[in-house]
């Protein structure tokens, strides 16, 4: 019955993908707001522009992965003959319209839970006996902000607690795609399903719907996600979506990037490699290959060897993947021009 939920729960969320996206953009754009730019000691944060252009770049943007029609009823495709300027202003568009495609969740701390008392008045005591939920439904309050309080039966008023705020804002203010209770699609076991059948995506797309940045399902859901996709080596089912500068940064952050690194190279991204290695460093500017390469003022290639011999976990199969793959390109150097293209 659970992996029939799952299916359903994933089907259903196919088609809501566009009216989703203006949703979700608009929730980013709060939830980045609230985001740290710094963590200390000159660290830059997830949100800093530095990081963020870093993540863009690695992420990529392979347009046929971006713009992958919806599992939908097809319609005939059109064709059209236009310039070659005028081609140019279309692929400007498209990308414009990647580029917002691949905007990227926030990374935030777990919040902590409301606990706050308001007041405890006992003469109120005993006058019900189930909670009193008082929600302030005014227009053009964010959902952080909006008021909502509880009248306990022992008379005491206190804040909601994140459990009772998402339950009230559902009912006054409902989100397409959201549900009042956390769908089975969540639960730890039929995560694994999902896994099997290889739907990342999908199945982070709906934790974006449902759940808020900071709240702990967000949070175990994406960390779980990672850790299967690291696990099987299948770092590729997120590139080109706006779930792999997330799970980059989670890995970097952990210092845990060897696999990535090795995804990297082995699929010719020595661009991305550098650019991986290079965010290492700047989220532990205190390790051993990041000074070496502040000393040495290196670049490129040298970058990812300097880290691979001092700060990698599987240091010898990833100096295996930088061999590999500078004996690929002396091969095609060697080949005559005719024969480099085949």
């Amino acid at each position: 019955m659970a992996a029939i939920s799952v299916r359903t729960c994933l089907r259903r969320g196919v088609s809501l993908t566009e009216t989703l996206m203006k949703t979700y953009c608009r929730r980013v754009q709060l939830a980045r707001a609230l985001c740290s730019t710094n963590t200390g000691d000159d660290v830059p944060g997830f949100a800093d522009e530095s990081v963020q252009n870093i993540l863009k770049r690695i992420t990529g943007m392979d347009f046929e992965k971006v713009f992958k029609p919806a599992k939908t009823k097809l319609k005939p495709p059109k064709y059209k003959l236009v310039s070659e300027e005028r081609l140019q202003e279309l692929l400007q568009e498209a990308k414009e319209k990647a580029e917002k495609k691949l905007q990227m969740p926030p990374v935030m701390d777990e919040r902590n839970e409301i606990d706050t008392v308001l007041s405890d008045d006992h003469e109120l005591a005993g006058l019900n006996s189930t909670n009193i939920v008082f929600t302030d439904i005014s227009y053009g309050v964010t959902d952080r902000e909006r008021f909502v309080v509880v009248r306990e039966p022992s008379g005491v008023l206190r804040k909601a607690n994140w459990s009772e705020r998402a339950r009230m804002l559902e009912v006054y203010f409902p989100r397409e795609g959201r549900k009042l209770e956390m769908p089975p699609l969540f639960e730890d076991e039929n995560l694994d399903i999902v896994f099997s059948q290889g739907r990342f995506e999908d199945l982070l797309n709906h934790c974006c719907v449902q759940f808020e940045p900071d709240d702990p399902n967000f949070i175990r859901v994406h960390q779980r996600t990672y850790e299967n996709i690291a696990k099987g080596n299948r770092y590729d089912h997120l590139r080109s979506t706006r779930h792999f500068g997330g799970m980059a940064y989670y890995f970097t952050k952990r210092k845990r990037i060897d696999g990535l690194l090795k995804d990297m190279i082995q699929r010719d991204l020595i661009d991305d490699a550098v650019d991986l290695v290079t965010l290492y460093h700047m989220l532990h500017p205190q390790c051993a290959s990041a000074r070496e390469v502040k000393k040495f003022d290196l670049k490129g290639i040298d970058i990812v060897k300097t880290f691979i011999q001092m700060d990698a976990e599987n240091g010898p199969v990833l100096e295996l993947a930088v061999q590999a793959y500078e004996n690929e390109k002396q091969t095609q150097t060697d080949l005559p021009l005719s024969d480099r293209s085949t």
